[in-house]
């Protein structure tokens, strides 16, 4: 997937249709990253709810909570958990996406359902902090401070220490990877693997997925560039690789545990993802990349109504359980 060009940017039947219902169920609305960010939660709080029903079971449902990090300046964190059904030993510490403004472990709880059940695995969801009130590194520190208290905050909910999978989806990937770096430049344990979906790892809003798909579907440029100045506030970001991932260098790309990227083929991301597999493999890397054709950024989200998101999430359950060592 070197040649941007080669993509398709048509949207398969079954994508189509379902944006053709949620506009015609949603009817106008504006832009939530135009309200002040409390009224653009609460709007994208309420777009999420169709896609939280029909829950898959778990054995356990849980919230629970890790300390505040004054040495990394982490807040105090609520943590849901999901324990599947019998439950391999490990978690996947997965970081919701939403701009790093918006949504929340409960916008997000069935594809995390999903993923436990295709993975096998506990998924932990941190209720990091958001921006623009609280801008980078806030959320990141209070992921950093989840990633080193998960298995001892979540040991009374049924979750046993084994592999740790980092995972997050969108602005969630961006945190995740940081996460990553930001724990090898302090010499800690990483995680052994993780699960990328459709991140954006650079400020940068020239790419050739940025410029195609400019006006969406759904994402846009303009959505992407108000989330970057949300997250980074008056900071310069675009050359730290805890903000921007994709500017680390090459040592520290090298070190990172194995990785599953996944992208959305109809995308403003797309070369995000991209930038980030083409760099690896230049390493000397394998990690996989999968772009998933005729899907909009957020479509696994929609695991209820959507077969391509079913099939994406289990196929990142199956990559956890490769990455892990378990079949």
């Amino acid at each position: 997937m070197n040649d941007l060009s080669q993509l398709s940017d048509t949207l398969s039947d079954e994508m189509l249709a379902l944006t053709q219902r949620v506009a015609a169920d949603l009817g106008p609305l504006p832009d939530p990253t135009t309200l002040p960010p409390a009224e653009g939660r609460v709007q994208t709080l309420a777009a999420n709810v169709r896609w939280n029903v029909n829950l898959p079971a778990m054995a356990n449902v849980g919230e629970v909570w890790v300390a505040e990090d004054a040495r990394l300046g982490s807040a105090h964190c609520r943590l849901k958990v999901f324990v599947p059904p019998d439950a391999a030993d490990g978690a996947i510490l997965f970081v919701h996406g939403g701009g790093f403004a918006f949504c929340s472990p409960e916008t997000h709880e069935r594809c995390a359902r999903v993923l436990a059940l295709e993975s096998g695995m506990p998924v932990v969801m941190p209720d990091y902090r958001l921006a623009p009130e609280a801008p980078y590194p806030a959320g990141l520190m209070d992921v950093v401070a989840t990633l080193r208290g998960l298995f001892e905050a979540t040991a009374g909910e049924g979750v046993r220490p084994g592999p740790l999978v980092i995972s997050g989806d969108s602005a969630g990937a961006n945190i995740a990877l940081a996460a990553i770096l930001h724990e090898q430049a302090e010499g800690r344990r990483l995680p052994d693997a993780a699960l990328l979906f459709y991140g954006t790892y650079a400020r940068s809003f020239e790419t050739a997925s940025y410029v195609r798909f400019a006006e969406g579907p759904a994402l846009t440029r303009g959505k992407m560039q108000r989330y970057w100045s949300f997250y980074a506030g008056q900071r310069a970001v675009e050359d730290d690789p805890l903000a921007c991932p994709l500017t680390a260098s090459d040592a520290a790309l090298v070190a990172l545990p194995p990785l599953y990227l996944m992208a959305a083929a109809v995308d403003p991301l797309l070369s995000d993802t991209v930038s980030l597999s083409q760099r690896l493999r230049a390493l000397g890397r394998d990690d996989e990349l999968h772009v998933v054709p005729g899907v909009i950024h957020g479509f696994l989200q929609n695991t209820n109504e959507l077969s391509a998101a079913r099939e994406a999430l289990a196929a990142a359950g199956s990559a956890a359980r490769r990455l892990t060592q378990r079949r």
